[in-house]
């Protein structure tokens, strides 16, 4: 598992289980003060590397991941970093890996209570307002990615995407739930 924006380790800790006895799971992160939480609190557990990496920039991993993992980061970067990141993502998981995103879901904020658009608007980093208005699934799909999946959570505000690495020449669909 490749965590991407892997902050304090929380979310390793808990998928370290998910690993198996010959796993590995890998933490991305450029916050010294996260990496330092995070090496206190899931440094000794077996499989678990942390390494300090901006994810936009292109990562050290070809084809050694069933699966990837980005919470609550993506929404953070301009367009063209996104890209990057997911196209990162791309090439290290193995075929038919998956990436899974926990973020915010797509919604038109013109259309919310005015707490909903305060909060995007003035509490949430800039990025945030752009963010529920793409497309994820299509900038996914351009990059090799399809066969989505989906849960909602907190009255369909946060979603978690998950996106299959679709062979060359594929796309669409969904898999298991």
């Amino acid at each position: 598992i490749l965590d991407l924006g892997s902050g304090t380790g929380r979310n390793m800790c808990m998928m370290e289980k998910y690993a198996g006895a010959n796993g590995r799971l890998v933490g991305l992160d450029i916050g010294q003060e996260m990496m330092a939480q995070a090496r206190e609190r899931c440094g000794s557990l077996p499989h678990v590397e942390l390494m300090f990496q901006r994810i936009e920039e292109p990562l050290p991993f070809t084809e050694e991941f069933d699966h990837a993992f980005i919470s609550f980061v993506l929404h953070g970067f301009e367009d063209e970093d996104k890209e990057k990141i997911i196209a990162n993502v791309q090439k290290a998981l193995k075929p038919g890996g998956v990436f899974w995103i926990l973020d915010y879901n797509e919604f038109d904020l013109s259309r919310k209570p005015f707490y909903v658009k305060f909060a995007f608007t003035k509490v949430e980093c800039p990025l945030a307002a752009e963010f529920v208005a793409l497309n994820l699934r299509e900038m996914l799909g351009r990059l090799g990615f399809g066969a989505f999946q989906e849960k909602l959570f907190a009255w369909k505000y946060v979603r978690l995407l998950g996106a299959r690495k679709l062979p060359a020449g594929n796309s669409g669909g969904t898999f298991g739930g």
